[in-house]
Formats: structure tokens, sequence, C-alpha cells
């Protein structure tokens, strides 16, 4: 059977631990503390005797008596016995009391107190009279008591080991217990106590109300009879007692009587009447008056306990999202906001996942994504738009609209070699004479302009067919549609027509052959097809994709043709642009004007241009400030393929350079200025820096010598060109430095540069100020100023010839044998030759060799053919010679006679 400890049966009954022991030795039970166990019918007797005790037990007197004297200490007397029990039986009935009830004052009896100390005293004197007599009953009694004492002793001690011997209490679940006993009693008085503040609350409320409408309704009997008094017994607020409030023991302020206190409740039917009527009314309206500016007016710290309590509103759940996009540096407090959860939650979360943050600390990426997936969340990374990139307009065409796309202008590139007719070509379509506008008639720019032809529009680039303008027929090639390959029919296939073909196919745009010059008499167009062919363009009619066309530029034969076939293929290639949106586009020429400031040709290729739209051109910006088109007129606005020249810009554009219309001209200011930042940083990394590793190289290039050259021209692609073909120079020894740049005229700071740098300035297409000029002469500046840049290649490249210093080859003119040696003295030894081979001269030099080994290199003395001085001697001839410092010549020794000669480079 199962066994119970006595502090649960104590605990089931309600009754103290040591009353149950006390019962259960009583009922001759071997317990020794409330731990000890007892069996299930031994549990059920000491349940049941106490019920029988509690059935049969008296009434609880009024009077509370002194506590019971402990189990093991002897009764004194029986006197002291009874009031024990009566006690005892108190006890048991006062478990339960009434939960209302106040304890009750004690009542002490006197009486029963000095009887039983009259009787302890006559006791004491009796024992002390008998001592004296019985010394010896005393003395056994004492080896009694000690013999006593030291059983008490020994059974104390085999108690205590029996206890210990016995079960173990578990002071544990005993705390565990009386902690959960406590805490059950002190929410159930905290809930009573709220319940009756509430009650209290809601009493007060109505109470108040009903004085209000009270108040409200004398109000309006006084005003109808003002001459009559009002009666003694109506209600009034201070009339009604204040209802009691629960004591608070969580605030001891709020308990002040003395801040707080509602005088009302010192008569219930309301304040003391007076005998004079009048004067009742009048304490009667004052107590009202002053009820109501109580209520109403005082909002002290005292007064919030008459104030409803706040409603505790519960945190509203938010579900998670699905998604989450976050950036790099996201802080806890951030994430908390955004997933609507605790910042202490998130750091736990980190906690457990080995992260130590806080909410202000901000998170990698790697973490966050850690985080979102804990928490079952997609993570996304924001990508942050550059707003200085203008390049992504250029590869993502997502902000266009697809319901605003129209069809627009094809823009044509006319490429091909130098002479072959390319500018002559645009100026038949044009009807101009463009092509005596330019030096030499060689292109030195690139052209934009837009005819119309059977009611359509048709932009066309002029690219230079020259070596040094790769890089500007390749961003001819990047903004066009279609590309016209123009071929002379006398000439065919050259190289600038193979490159020509190559930049084409690498911008993926179909090329039209135009063969030129069909109309010479040496022309062969049936060659050109051939070599075209070749090079992987081949004809329609040969099966290929490429369209030929015959044409005469000279006399404008077939050019409508040729007009004709570009439309066809443009509206193959369905080329359309949204007009709607900002405008983009490329940079073809810049230049600076004298007048105007920095001037941009542009070509629009997305959007519509407006004047005063903030513009962001390669690293520069600025705002639209005019727009011309390819005649010269004034416009404001350019649709897409549109080329137009602005002005505006701070400084002139790079040719090729991409542009893009901003929202406002502070946005245009911050990205064109971070733009150059980010160019200024990009060639500083491009500089080289001396360290310890190329110490070695940057020594062994000081020996390399440099042409240090300053660059002014009319536009910028002209400048790139120059810079790309000078430093393209191969002379061995040599190299061109462009120690500056830039677009415009030569002024005096280009002569200082120059100066301080040692460098030439070399103008193309522009003229030095009268100042720069003057400067130029006093500090003895060369200007070289050309048109044509064949000529200013050539200069460069003799210069770099010319300032090396000059190197020398040896070449043998002759061979000598010696016949005979003659000794003269004071002079020295002559020998007698033989010219075997070539001749001898005076002036060269010569080398004694003997068995194969060169045994003197020196110079002639003197040279004689017989008695006359001679500068040379022929083959077959004999003479006479000295060499210079040397006398030991030999018979059979071999004269090499030889002159240094210099390279021309």
């Amino acid at each position: 059977m199962s066994k119970k400890r006595l502090y649960e049966i104590a605990k089931e009954l309600g009754k103290p631990s040591k009353d149950v022991v006390e019962k259960a030795k009583s009922l001759g039970l071997d317990v020794k503390s409330h731990a000890s166990s007892v069996e299930e019918a031994d549990a059920k007797r000491i349940s049941s005797s106490f019920s029988a005790t509690k059935a049969s037990a008296p009434k609880a007197s009024q009077s509370e008596s002194k506590p019971a004297p402990k189990p093991t200490s002897t009764p004194k007397s029986e006197v002291e016995a009874k009031p024990a029990q009566e006690v005892k039986a108190a006890s048991e009935k006062s478990v339960q009391p009434k939960p209302a009830a106040k304890p009750k004052p004690k009542i002490r009896n006197f009486k029963a107190e000095r009887e039983a100390k009259a009787k302890a005293a006559a006791e004491r004197h009796q024992n002390q009279g008998k001592g004296k007599q019985n010394n010896r009953g005393d003395r056994r009694n004492n080896d009694r008591r000690r013999d006593n004492r030291s059983g008490n002793r020994n059974d104390q001690r085999n108690n205590r080991n029996q206890a210990n011997q016995g079960p173990r209490i578990d002071f544990k679940a005993r705390a565990t217990a009386l902690k959960a006993e406590q805490n059950a009693e002190y929410s159930r008085q905290s809930e009573d106590r709220f319940r009756q503040e509430q009650e209290s609350k809601s009493v007060a409320a109505r109470r108040q109300e009903e004085a209000r409408q009270n108040k409200r309704k004398a109000q309006e009997e006084a005003q109808a009879q003002p001459s009559k008094p009002t009666p003694a017994a109506a209600p009034t607020v201070a009339a009604k007692p204040a209802p009691a409030k629960a004591k608070d023991t969580r605030r001891k302020k709020a308990n002040r009587s003395d801040k707080s206190r509602d005088f009302s409740h010192q008569n219930e039917d309301g304040p003391k009447q007076s005998k004079n009527k009048k004067w009742n009314n009048q304490n009667q309206v004052r107590n009202q008056r002053n009820s109501n500016w109580n209520h109403k007016k005082k909002k002290g710290k005292n007064n919030r306990k008459d104030q409803a309590p706040k409603p505790v509103t519960e945190r509203k759940f938010h579900e998670l999202p699905k998604e989450f996009e976050y950036t790099e540096g996201m802080t806890v407090a951030d994430i908390a906001k955004r997933i609507k959860r605790e910042p202490a939650e998130i750091v736990k979360k980190l906690f457990m996942m080995g992260v130590m943050a806080t909410q202000n600390q901000s998170l990698d990426g790697d973490t966050i994504e850690l985080l979102m997936v804990d928490y079952g969340i997609d993570p996304k990374k924001k990508v942050e738009v550059d707003d200085a990139d203008i390049e992504r307009f250029f590869v993502d065409d997502d902000y266009l609209n697809e319901d605003q796309l129209v069809e627009r202008a094809p823009v044509v590139t006319i490429m091909g070699h130098v002479d072959h007719g390319k500018t002559t070509l645009l100026d038949t379509l044009r009807n101009s004479r463009v092509a005596t506008g330019e030096a030499g008639g060689i292109t030195q720019h690139i052209g934009a302009y837009q005819i119309n032809a059977n009611g359509k529009k048709i932009t066309f680039l002029d690219t230079p067919g020259h070596a040094a303008f790769t890089s500007m027929r390749a961003r001819g090639a990047s903004v066009t549609d279609v590309t016209i390959l123009i071929v002379a029919a006398d000439d065919g296939v050259m190289p600038q027509t193979v490159e020509a073909i190559n930049h084409s196919k690498a911008a993926g745009v179909p090329i039209i052959v135009a063969i030129n010059k069909i109309d010479k008499p040496g022309a062969n167009p049936e060659r050109v097809i051939g070599e075209l062919a070749e090079h992987g363009v081949i004809s329609t009619a040969w099966g290929g994709e490429s369209e030929f066309v015959e044409i005469s530029a000279k006399f404008g034969q077939n050019i409508d043709e040729l007009l004709e076939t570009v439309l066809l293929v443009a509206e193959m290639e369905e080329l359309k642009a949204d007009p709607t949106v900002r405008a983009i586009g490329t940079v073809i020429e810049a230049r600076l004007d004298k007048g105007k400031g920095a001037v941009a040709t542009l070509l629009v290729q997305q959007g519509t241009l407006h004047v005063q739209d903030p513009i962001v051109a390669g690293n520069t910006f600025g705002r639209v400030r005019a727009m011309t088109n390819d005649l010269g007129r004034r416009v404001k606005e350019a649709a897409p393929s549109t080329p137009v020249s602005i002005t505006g810009l701070n400084e002139a554009p790079m040719a090729g350079d991409h542009f893009a219309i901003y929202e406002d001209e502070k946005a245009a200011r911050a990205a064109g200025e971070e733009r150059a930042k980010r160019a200024l940083l990009k060639q500083r990394q491009i500089t080289h820096r001396v360290s310890l590793e190329n110490l070695f190289d940057t020594l062994k290039d000081g020996e390399v010598k440099s042409v240090n050259v300053i660059i002014k021209a009319d536009v910028q692609g002209s400048v790139e060109a120059l810079a790309t073909s000078l430093q393209k120079i191969e002379v061995e020894g040599a190299k061109v430095t462009i120690v500056h740049s830039a677009v415009g005229a030569i002024n005096e700071s280009d002569i200082t540069l120059a100066e301080a740098s040692n460098a030439v300035v070399i103008g193309f297409n522009v003229r030095p100020t009268p100042q720069a000029r003057a400067q130029a002469e006093t500090d003895e500046v060369e200007i070289r100023l050309h048109s044509i840049i064949y000529k200013v290649i050539e200069e460069i490249e003799d210069a770099m010839k010319g300032m090396l210093d000059p190197e020398f080859e040896e070449k043998i003119i002759g061979e000598a044998l010696i016949r005979e040696t003659f000794k003269v003295s004071k002079v020295g030894t002559i020998g007698g030759f033989l010219v075997t081979s070539g001749k001898v001269t005076r002036d060269s030099s010569v080398r004694v060799i003997r068995d194969g080994v060169v045994i003197y290199d020196g110079k002639l003395a003197s040279l004689r053919h017989f008695k006359d001085d001679v500068k040379e001697i022929g083959n077959a001839q004999e003479g006479g010679l000295m060499i210079e410092g040397y006398n030991d010549i030999k018979v059979d020794d071999t004269v090499e006679a030889y002159v240094m000669e210099e390279i021309k480079r």
C-alpha cells in the first residue's frame, strides 16, 4: 500500500504539522517528525480523529488563551494541563475563521495567575526546608536524576540517529509547496482587492451622476421659483456617504487620510440641519458647489485613485512578411521595425546564432540572410541605384513605356578608306559642298546631318577614314543602325575598309556596300565584290546578306536607289523609341567656342531633349541653354535620332561619352561631380609610382629620351586622334609624352607649362593668342601649327630621330699585305705594302693582324706612293705606310683599313 507523509496530511486538513504529529503519537503511531510516513489506513484514522474532535469541541471563547506548552515538557500541575487542552481545542476550532471577522482583544485571568504564583512559591519554600533534613535522600535523588539525565541524553541521541536513518526530508518540495500556497493566496487577495476597487469606483461614478442630475434639477427649480427656498431634505452630494474603499497595500501615499478625506461620512443623512431653513439651504448649496469643484478641478497625484484605470491593450499580432528586402549595414532596430517584432527578440535570436549584437548595431548581409531564414522569410538584397551611373540606361530598357514606342529615323554611318568618297557622298545627299571645308579634303572630325528621303528622315554620320581616327570610327559604329561601306571601284578593298568591316560586325549592324567611282575608266565592281566576299561581306546576289549598290557620288548616279535600300533595311530592323521619357544619347563631338563656351554635338537615342533640361555628359554637367540643329537653326526640342548642338556645359566632354537628362540641376551637379571624382581616382591609379620593385626599370627607362608635347585642337575628337597617333610612333630609344591636351586656342598658360616641362606646343586648326605668341618668343617656346594630321606625325617623328645620339657602323674598305719593312732613325718603321683588295685611304683606321690575331688598332700616320703623299692607294698598287704610335710591323702582316659610317634611322 502507498504511504503518506504527515506534512501532506496536515496540508490536506489545513492543520499545522505539529498538531498532526501530536495526534499521531496520541493514536499510538511510531512517528518522529512531520516527514514521517504512515500507512493509508493510519492516515484515515488521523483524519477521522480530527473530524471527531472538531465535531465534539465546544465553540471557541471570545478570549484567546496562551499557547500550549511543548509536548515533551512535563506538566507542572493539573491546573496547567487543562488550559493546554482548551487552547488546543480552540486552535482546532479557529482554523477556519470568517474572512471578515476581526480579532477580539485578549482578556487576562489575573485571579488564576495569582493563585498559580502563590502555589509555586509555597512548593519552593517547602522543598528548601526538606533539603536540610534529607541530604542523603537528596543525594540519592541527585544520583537518580543524573542517571535519568544521562539516559535521556542517550535516548535523544538514539532518537536522532533513528531520525537520520529514517526517510529524508524533501525541503525543496516543502519550499515549492509553500511558495505555491503563498502565490495563490496573494493572487486571491489581489483579485478581491481589485474587485472591491472596481465596485467602489462604479458606485462613486453612479452617485456623482445622480448628484449632477439632482443639482441640475435644483437649479431649474430655483430659477422657476427664486423667492422660495429649496427644501432641506433635498439630496445632495455631501449628504451621501462615500463608499468604503479597499486598502491598497502597494501604494502607501494613497492611504493618507489627511489629503483625500471625504467629510461627507459624518452623517449618513447629510450634514447637521440648522434650525433656520434659510441657513440650511445656503449651507447645502455651498456644500454642493464645493463637492462639484473638488470632483472637477482637483487633478493632483492623490486624486488618481478616483480615476478609472486605463485598459491594458494587448499587443496586436502581426504576421511575418513573406519576403524581406535588405541592404548592407541595417541595424537590429530597423529590422525589428520592418518585420514587426521586438528588438529584444531579434537580439536573442542572434545570440542563439552566436552573434553578439545590440539593437543599434549594424549587421552584414550574411547575418541578415541567416536571421531571415530562421524566421522563415525569403531574404532579397536590395540593389541600390547609383545616380552617377548613366550607363545603366543604355544597358537596361525597363524604364521605357511599351505603349509609347514610336518609329524613329535610322542612324546611318558612312565608313570606308581614305579618299574613297565618303564626304563627297554625304555632300551629294545634303546638296552642299562639305568636302571643300576640310583641310586637304580629309575629314578631321565627325559630322552629323539629317535629310528627308521619300517623306522619311535619315540621320547620317560622317566618320574619318584615316588610320589615326580608328577610335572615332568605332564610336560611329556603336551609335549607328545601318552602315554604308563605301569602296572605290578602282582601288578595291584597302586596310581601312577591312577595319570598317570589323567595326560594323562588332557593333552588330547591317552593312550596305556602296561601290563608288564607277564612272572612272578603270572601275571594276566585280573585283570589289570578290574582295569583300573574302572578308565575309557577301552580296545578296551571291546568296549573302549585304546589299550592294553601284553609285557615283560625284555625278549623283544611283543615289536614290541607295536611299531606298537604306529605308528598306531600316524597316526590317524595326527601329523604335519612346519620346515621353527623359532623353539619353551619345556625344558625337565637343569643342570650346570663344563666345559660347563648351559646345557639344549630341545624338538623341531615346526620349526628347528640351531646352533648360539638366544634363550630365560624361564627366561634365550643366543645363541646356541653347540648342541648334545641323542647319544652324535654333530648336526647342530634339526627338530621337536627331543630332543637335547644345551649350551650357561646364566643360567640353569627351567625344563618345554618353549623356542623360536628370530631374533637377542639383541632382545633375552631384552626379557630374561624382563622375569627375571617380575619373580622377582612376587616372591616379593608372599613374605609376616609383617603388623599390620598379626602381631599376625606372632608371632603365631614364635612358630613353622623350619628346614632351602639348596638344591644342579645335574639337575633342582631333585631340584624341592626335594623342593616339603620336604615342604610336615607334622610334627605338625615344618616346612621345603628352604633357597636356585640350580644346581651344593656345593661351599663356600653355606657354608657361611648355616652358616648365620643355615641351613643344602643337596647334591643330587653332592659333595662339597675341599674348601667347609674345610670351612664346620671350620664353623661347616652339609652337607648331598644323591643319593636316600627316604633317604633325612626320614632323614629330623626324624630331624624335634627330634628338638621338648618332649610331655608327664599321665598314672595311680594303686590305694590304706587308712585303718589306724599313727602319728610319728618329722616324720609325715604314712598311711597304701591296693592296690586295679594296683601297687604303689616308683618313681610314687600320688594324694590324698577325696569324689571324689583331695585334694593334689605330690610325695611319702617313701614306705614300713612292715619294709622294697621297690620299688613297687602290687595289693592286704598292705604297708605304706608317702607323701612328706603333713600330712593331713585320713582314707578312695584314693591314685592314676600315671607316665608321653613321647609320640613318
